[in-house]
This record gives structure tokens, sequence and C-alpha cells, in this order.
């Protein structure tokens, strides 16, 4: 067999672009200094690699790096989606975070750097081929996160959420490398498909304590990723102490990097009948816990934070199928993946709704707020409320929010075609438990109970929230509204694409299963 691993260039040309964005930034903040120029350097680099994506994956699956039938990249469909979803999400971000940055709140040039990055590691992640590359990839979406949640060195808050942060995915990055190395140890191979092929041909493999060990490593330190319980508590502190753009980033482009991570393994690499009975008990505490400890959520990002733990239960939900025997045939693991995909796509665009809706909702440069401080918006700002009202109500899977209802029922159809009667009935209790705080939002919004209302106002002057890098509060008025068009656009647009994919959910599904 030959070691000689061939290279194409076209499969590698979305991560070119994305890459190539990243340095784009860094020459334009150095020789321009405009923040202007670097946030439009960024945009279009974004803009560039998804339609990258969509040109490389419309020509069907390419392979490079390849020693054998083994490639460590593999550009298909399922890759191009997620290429494409990464960089259209960072640019959604960039758009959020455009008031921040004429502002003054951050340094233009570091953040849209570490933001195409990590855009980088999510556009390769999804063509990963072994687990080098994908802990790789995972790693390169990561790492610069951790910087951007507390690059408001005046925000003490900020600094927090990006030491939780850190220590908590540091060490998922250590259990997932050990257990890489473990399965390495067991099997002699790294290769996704390989270890596949390996455990179908020696199944006494995986009576062997090392492997179930380098398989639970493996899976724990991925579900950490994903926010699953019992591994999630740091997403609320994380999502409540960053910037609001930062904390949309982390709730879609990191959330999504996580699934595809885990899918990846998954459905490759890992036998299901050890990582089934996992991500069904993972699904079912992750929806529960989410949903509940939501209900008596008080600050808005904190809710949404508990919410996207809670929507990560319905999106490994249908991995859990993998635990019965009549889950793990071919039909019902195609419509497991598929499911599991579909929803995270489903789930990404109604979150970055949300979270431009708030941002639209709250001053720039301030902190999301408590509920109450949103109570009435509707009548204030009936378009920014109404958008936020459709994503949470989408979020809830009830019309007109069409893409979280059928996202919601594309997770139950595969538990059924599975077998797993059961986890769909817990799915759907959990999802009427989440209509208790989603619509409790959506109608505060339009409410005229004003005892416990608060205005839509900046923080005191010096506070973590509202200040800005040398303790100002944040601009407020006429200039404020003039530099908010960008949120504005993404709130448009974001609402436009969930109103969209729930018109065609099949096209998302049929774009999943490739």
């Amino acid at each position: 067999m030959s070691v000689v691993q061939t290279v194409d260039n076209v499969a590698l040309l979305p991560a070119y672009l994305a890459a190539g964005t990243a340095v784009l930034v860094l020459l334009a903040d150095l020789l321009v200094a405009r923040t202007r120029v670097t946030v439009s350097a960024a945009a279009l680099g974004a803009v560039a690699t998804a339609a990258g994506a969509v040109l490389v994956g419309s020509g069907g699956e390419r392979r490079t790096f390849c020693v054998g039938a083994d490639c460590s990249y593999v550009f298909g469909g399922r890759a191009a989606l997620v290429a494409v979803l990464a960089a259209l999400l960072t640019l959604g971000v960039l758009g959020l975070s455009g008031p921040l940055l004429r502002a003054g709140a951050m340094p233009a040039g570091e953040y849209c750097f570490l933001l195409t990055a990590s855009m980088t590691g999510g556009v390769a992640l999804g063509a990963a081929g072994d687990l080098i590359t994908l802990i790789v990839a995972l790693e390169t979406l990561t790492l610069p996160l951790y910087v951007l949640v507390g690059l408001r060195r005046s925000s003490l808050a900020s600094i927090e959420a990006a030491m939780t942060f850190f220590v908590v995915s540091v060490v998922a990055t250590t259990l997932t490398l050990l257990g890489a190395a473990l399965l390495y140890a067991a099997t002699g191979a790294l290769h996704l498909g390989r270890l596949g092929v390996v455990f179908a041909e020696q199944p006494e493999l995986l009576d062997v304590p090392l492997t179930t060990v380098a398989v639970a490593l493996v899976v724990v330190g991925l579900a950490v990723k994903v926010t699953a319980v019992p591994l999630h508590a740091w997403a609320p502190t994380t999502y409540d102490g960053a910037p609001l753009p930062v904390a949309a980033y982390l709730s879609t482009v990191s959330k999504l990097g996580g699934v595809v991570a885990l899918l990846a393994v998954v459905q490759h690499a890992l036998p299901g009948r050890i990582t089934g009975p996992v991500l069904a008990l993972l699904a079912v505490l992750t929806m529960t816990v989410g949903n509940l400890v939501a209900l008596r959520q008080r600050r808005t990002v904190r809710l949404l934070a508990w919410s996207s733990v809670a929507q990560a239960g319905y999106i490994l939900a249908p991995l859990g199928a993998l635990a019965l025997a009549a889950g793990r045939t071919g039909d019902a693991r195609a419509a497991a993946y598929a499911a599991a995909v579909a929803y995270a796509v489903f789930f990404v665009v109604l979150e970055l709704a949300a979270f431009a809706a708030v941002v639209a909702l709250r001053p720039t440069g301030a902190d999301g707020g408590t509920l109450d401080e949103l109570r009435g918006a509707g009548r204030r700002r009936p378009w920014a409320a109404a958008g936020l009202a459709l994503a949470l109500v989408g979020l809830a899977g009830l019309p007109p929010g069409l893409a979280g209802l059928f996202a919601k029922v594309t997770v139950v159809r595969s538990l059924l075609d599975g077998g797993a009667v059961w986890l769909a009935l817990v799915v759907a209790v959990n999802a009427v438990l989440g209509l208790a705080y989603y619509l409790r939002v959506a109608a505060a919004l339009w409410s005229t109970d004003r005892s416990t209302a608060g205005p839509i106002e900046p923080e005191p002057p010096g506070s973590a929230a509202g200040a800005g890098p040398v303790g100002r509060p944040a601009a407020t008025g006429p200039a404020s509204v003039v530099r908010a068009w960008p949120v504005a656009a993404v709130l448009a647009a974001a609402t436009v694409a969930a109103l969209v994919i729930g018109l065609a959910p099949q096209l998302v599904l049929d774009l999943a299963a490739r």
C-alpha cells in the first residue's frame, strides 16, 4: 500500500478561502487600520467561503490526504452544508458586532481575526476523516473563542466567563485526546471509516475494557462541546458573561461544531451498541434539566443558554435510538443521522434570529438584561420584538415557526423508526415543558403590565454590562439607531431563512442525509 498522500486542492478550496480571510483581516487591520475596512474584509471573506463551499460541494464528494482507501479529508454534501452554515453564521455574527466595533468597545482587528480563524476550524470540521483532523479542526474552532469571550477587558463578568470556558474546554480536549490515543492503542487505526471497519471485523474488541474506556472518553469529551448534561454548567455563565454577538456565535457555530464532531465519530467510527445507551441517557438528562432550569431564569441570555442546553438534548435524541437493535438497521441509522443534522440546522438559524432580536432590543454595549426589561418591548420596537417572538415560537416547535415544528417532528419520526418509542415520549413531554418559558417570554413582549417592567436603557456608568472599554456607558439615541442597521439586516435575514426552511424542510433533510 502506498504511503504517499494525494492532495486535492479543489477539495481544500473552502478551507483555503476561510484561512485566507483570516490573513486578509490581519493585513487590512495592519495596513489600513480602519474598522469599516477590516469588518468588510471579514464579511467578504465569509461570503467567498460560503460560495466556494457550494461550488465544491455541488461537484460530488472529493477526497484528499489519502493513504490507500483511508482519507483524512472528505468534502461531500454534508461537509459543504456545514461549511456554508459556518460561513453564513459568522457573517451574521459580524453584522451583530457592527455597533460594538464602531463604538470602540472591542478592537476590530483582533475581533475579526479571531472570528474568521474560528470559522476556518468550522469549515474544516465537516470534512474531517480521521480523529486527529477532527480534533485539530474542533480546537481551531474553539481556541479563538476563549479570547473572544474575554475581549472586553473592563468587564469582570467577561473575564470570569472566559476562564470558565477555558478550563472546561481544556479538560474536554484532554479527555478526547486520551480517548483517541486509547482507540489507536486498541485498534491501530485513526481514520473514522477504518475504525468502523475494524470494529465490524473484530467484534471481540468491544469486550475489551480498554475499548470501552476509549469510546467513553471520546463521547464525554465531545459532549462537553455540545453542552450535554452533566457537562453543561459552563454554558450559562459563559454565554451571560460574553458580549452578546460572541454569545450568539457560541450558541450557533460552536454548538454546530460540537454536534458535527460527535456525529462524525458516532456515525463512522464508534460502535452503536456502546454509544447508543450513553447518548440516550445524555439526551434525556440534557433536554429535561435544560427545560426545568430554564423555567426559573430571569435573565434573557441565561434563559437562551439553558434553552440551548435543552435543544442539545433534542439533537442527541435520534442518536439514542442506536441503543436498540431496531435503531441500528441501515435505514434507521440513516434517518437518525439525518434528523440530528437537520435539527441542528433548524436550531442554529432560529437561535441566531433570537440573539439578533435581543441585540436589536438592547443598547449598544449592554448585556442581555433581564426578562422584565423586555416587557412591553413589542409596543416600542414592534419589528424586533416580532422577530424574537417568531424565533421563540419556532424553538418551541409551534406554528408559524414551521422550522422548529418540522425539526421536532423529524426527531420524533426518527425515534419511532428506530423503535425508541419511550425516548420519543420523553421528547414530547419536554417539548411541552419548553412551551412554558418560550411562550411566557413571547407574551411578555406585548404585555401591558408595567409593574415590573424596566426601560430598555443602558446599565449605569462603570457597570460591567453597560460600560465601554474606559467605563463609559453605551451610546444611545439617533446615532445608535443608525449604527444598528447591520443588526436589523441580520435579524431580517435570519427570520426569512427560518421561514424559508420551514416551508421547505425536505430540502434540509436531503442535504443532511448526503
